[in-house]
């Protein structure tokens, strides 16, 4: 029972159950559903009662798919909710939001509608995904993500512990990444704080696919897979997703695990407990099963596809709208428009996307909206003839062509003809596509390495439709497969396109002819009409997705030129971004109008319209920042967003679009913050004047920051506390008032170990984005009487530092315990513990796990210091280790010293060589 897949147990009369529908943004992989807005352009709404509608259609969808086929589960795998740390992340569509209280409440709000209103029976169970420091795809199982207690409390924990709480979320996946130098699937973490949050521990922890053996095997962390199973088992793990569909092997495990004395079947029992627990929830031993008041049978088809267009149309987000003309909205009469880019043509499905069915495209929304539209790709069209055959690669004939695959390509003729023309389209780093330019399908390679024009999208797990170009001094170009770096040869006798191993010398070369210039095409396009819609953005599948993150913030420079073109061609150019995440613009920012959406879903060229045309007002707003240049972010490893100052948290960069950043087609103003309760109490209020000086409605989302400059510990730059949505009448003037719970302001305590406000001054900083806060006003929140020093003679965990240099977090033990050591153990590595109580110390005590000299490691030393004058560092004593040392050492005080210290109350250990040590001591 503990396998994803449970057979049925006859003798429990318990059915075949099986953990896991994907559902990020509709039914996934289970043929056709409602395909809504990616997870990150919901967020964009900033809806949540949207966001709820949107998860119980989704909800109703996998119910009537379950009555169809019982082998469906009832527990989703949804959603994501690691907060969008890093924008290079490959799975950045899946999240919700940069901000982790913002993800926190759009995921709660997407768990209730899964859930279902249904107070006794569940329709769905939610999984929040992925337990945790989760941001970063290469080397994913092997890479540690180091989570300082502070980024742990106030940036990782908060999005899946308010969804757990709020009790719309029974269960928990893993995430493939270590922790703090330890495997997530067998983190303390879970129990420590996971399981701590609902009554009896009952959400379920599912393995994330194949993560299990990963413990066993590429991580190497345990010998075998019984030692594995137990210790993840023992951590929390209730359900094993490994090895496909087979239990066998997990069953294995586990009973060797039994018969070694590693676990006990309580620890069996327990999970198979919060197990039936879950599957009790959604009815199936009762007499509701089946029968929730949110059945599939009341679905109506007619209304989810109006709320997937009202998703797509809330999540688009204006940009950019240059005034003395605004040349959005287009309103009733713009005249001819060009849509161009491929883009514009297509609706495009990610991984995690069902099967789309009558989806609508943007530029065919504009022809149902408006008379005068043409459609433009952009793509140049062209023919490949192989200089050793002289023959065109082609379609083959009809009589060599069947329904399913279109047949293998062949180069079997010197005329070439439409059926040998194909349009190419560059996707960025290197990865281009080839599409027939006589049945519109993608050339694919097949499982037996034949090219076919195949494919009707891009997509799967492996992607089998891009290729890259080699070009030669000759002007020729090999052709090289993607995905399994083999050469495009043509095959002796058949003529057939055929994949070939090897090296570059194994390709044939072939001829590049030009048919059709796709940016002249592009340009008499634009510069023939009265306004351009050019679409740009990304295919999910290629670029940055699972498996695989981005390598630049930029767009591809086909891409930027192919904007370039439009808007010499006609200065009246809109840019529509449709991308699963941001983008630098660089100098194609300063185009008059530019909007952006996420890849939609089915109505994504409707709800575009919507708001381009003015038909609705742009309520979209950006969920995560867009930053101008690839220098402004951190690596994507350095998960230490208060150390790296990333994030809009504490970044100092000047973004191109902050948090929260979209405009109306009205005009707000901001005047007079003013606070209208006590802080003493446990909410603030806050009144913020508005006046819509615009001529249409307003919709704006008013939007709450904190500050504090002289906060004792590094607080956030800005801090979003609070937002609420207004809508404005032409020349209305309102007061808007924001509730803001005192404990948004509480940081975590390294002292006390727990979320603490600190006493002192706040300013409270209102407007439409982060960055955009013209209105302000201070609050003073009182000392509360909470533990702030630091007790001489106590250990203290070395883990729990206020700042440090070239540290990194590594386990005590296998199982638990974290400690520290020098990142790199040639370079100064130090950790600053502030706030001691500043007594009078004879002596500052470590506990050494290990020091290494040898291997070329140089001598182990550890230094304490204290803070002196104008930012310097005054050294209170030294010790020497040896080689395998491991225990406890002491390290005398300068007596000379201790002014500075009682003054300071600050302690920094310097670590010198690699030691790792797990507390310290001041006596």
């Amino acid at each position: 029972m503990l396998h994803q897949h449970a057979p049925a147990v006859p003798e429990l009369a318990l059915a075949p159950f099986r953990t896991g529908t994907e559902a990020a943004h509709g039914v996934a992989w289970l043929g056709p559903a409602t395909v809504f807005p990616q997870p990150v352009g919901l967020a964009a709404t900033w809806d949540e009662d949207l966001i709820t509608r949107v998860g119980e259609a989704i909800g109703r969808e996998v119910k009537a798919k379950k009555e169809m086929d019982p082998s469906v589960s009832l527990n989703v795998w949804a959603p994501v909710v690691n907060p969008l740390r890093h924008p290079l992340w490959g799975r950045n569509e899946e999240g919700f939001s940069e901000d982790p209280h913002l993800t926190a409440r759009f995921a709660s709000a997407f768990c209730a509608g899964l859930k279902g209103a249904d107070a006794g029976t569940w329709l769905t169970v939610p999984t929040l995904k992925h337990f945790l420091g989760y941001n970063n795809e290469h080397d994913r199982s092997l890479t540690s993500s180091n989570l300082s207690d502070r980024v742990l409390h106030e940036y990782e924990l908060p999005a899946y512990r308010q969804p757990i709480e709020d009790g719309v979320a029974g269960a928990v996946m893993l995430s493939y990444n270590l922790v703090n130098g330890r495997p997530a699937h067998v983190s303390d973490l879970v129990n420590k704080h996971l399981r701590t949050w609902t009554n009896g521990g009952s959400v379920v922890v599912v393995s994330d696919a194949g993560a299990p053996s990963a413990l066993f095997r590429a991580e190497k962390y345990f010998p075998d897979g019984a030692s594995a199973y137990a210790a993840a088992l023992k951590a929390g793990v209730d359900n094993f997703t490994d090895d496909g569909d087979n239990p066998g092997p997990s069953v294995s495990y586990l009973e060797d695990a039994l018969e070694r004395g590693l676990l006990t079947v309580d620890d069996l029992d327990r999970s198979v407990l919060r197990l039936l627990t879950l599957r009790a929830r959604t009815g199936e031993f009762g007499d509701h099963h089946g029968s929730s008041s949110t059945s599939a049978g009341e679905s109506d088809a007619a209304a989810t596809v109006a709320l997937a267009r009202e998703a797509a149309r809330k999540s688009v987000v204006l940009l950019r709208n240059q005034p003395d003309p605004h040349l959005l909205p287009l309103g009733n009469n713009p005249g001819s428009i060009a849509v161009i880019g491929t883009l514009g043509q297509r609706v495009l499905s990610d991984w995690y996307s069902g099967t789309l069915q009558n989806e609508c495209g943007i530029a065919e929304a504009l022809s149902r909206r408006y008379q005068d539209v043409i459609a433009e790709d952009g793509l140049d069209v062209i023919t490949l003839r192989s200089v050793r055959t002289g023959t065109y690669l082609g379609l083959p004939s009809p009589s060599e062509t069947t329904d399913d695959d279109g047949g293998v390509l062949v180069a079997d003729t010197t005329s070439p003809a439409v059926g040998e023309h194909f349009t190419l389209k560059d996707w960025g780093s290197g990865e281009f596509s080839l599409q027939s330019s006589l049945t519109g399908r993608f050339v694919a390679a097949g499982t037996d390495n034949y090219l076919r024009a195949s494919a009707d999208r891009i997509g799967g797990w492996v992607v089998q439709e891009t290729f890259r170009l080699v070009h030669s001094h000759d002007g020729t170009v090999a052709i090289q497969h993607v995905a399994s770096s083999q050469w495009v040869r043509v095959e002796s006798g058949t003529g057939s396109l055929v994949l070939a191993s090897g090296v570059e010398a194994a390709a044939d070369r072939f001829v590049v002819r030009t048919i059709k210039s796709g940016h002249h095409a592009a340009h008499a396009a634009a510069a023939s009409s009265d306004v351009a819609v050019v679409v740009v953005g990304n295919d999910p599948h290629l670029g940055g997705r699972e498996t695989q993150d981005r390598e630049s913030l930029d767009l591809p420079q086909s891409e930027q030129e192919l904007v370039r073109i439009v808007q010499d061609a006609n200065p009246k150019t809109i840019l529509l971004v449709v991308s699963s995440y941001p983008y630098a613009l660089g100098d194609l920012a300063d185009l008059p109008a530019i909007a952006w959406t996420s890849h939609g879903g089915q109505e994504l060229g409707p709800g575009v319209v919507d708001v381009l045309s003015g038909d609705a007002e742009p309520t979209g707003r950006l969920p995560q920042t867009w930053f101008a240049r690839n220098r402004d972010l951190p690596d994507i490893l350095d998960y230490d967003i208060i150390g790296s100052e990333s994030t809009y948290l504490y970044t100092r960069a000047e973004p191109l679009y902050p948090l929260g950043h979209g405009l109306s087609y009205g005009d707000v103003q901001y005047t007079n913050a003013v606070v209208s309760s006590d802080p003493a109490s446990k909410t603030i209020g806050v009144d913020v004047t508005l006046t819509n000086q615009g001529d249409r409605v307003a919709h704006e989302l008013v939007q709450a920051y904190a500050s504090a400059p002289t906060h004792q510990d590094h607080f956030p730059r800005r801090l979003l506390v609070a937002h609420r949505r207004v809508e404005l009448a032409p020349g209305a003037r309102i007061t808007a008032t924001l509730r803001i719970p005192v404990e948004r302001l509480a940081t975590f305590s390294t002292v006390a170990e727990a979320m603490v406000v600190e006493p002192g001054e706040y300013r409270i900083l209102v407007g439409s984005s982060a960055q955009r806060l013209p209105v302000s006003v201070a609050i003073q929140v009182p000392d509360r009487g909470q533990r702030s020093r630091r007790i001489a003679g106590t250990w203290v965990p070395a883990r729990l530092y206020d700042t440090k240099s070239n540290i990194d977090l590594v386990p005590s033990q296998p199982l638990s315990g974290t400690a520290i050591t020098p990142a790199d153990p040639f370079e100064p590595a130090w950790a600053v513990y502030r706030k001691w109580d500043g007594l009078p110390i004879t002596a500052v005590n470590c506990e050494v796990l290990s020091a290494r000299t040898g291997k070329g490691f140089g001598d182990c030393s550890i230094s304490v210091q204290t803070s002196g004058p104008a930012d310097t560092w005054l050294d209170l004593g030294q010790c020497q280790l040896k080689e395998g040392y491991s225990g406890e050492v002491g390290i005398d005080v300068d007596p000379s010293v201790l002014p500075a210290w009682t003054a300071s109350g600050t302690l920094r250990l310097v670590l010198k060589g690699a030691i790792t040590v797990q507390q310290l001591q001041v006596t």
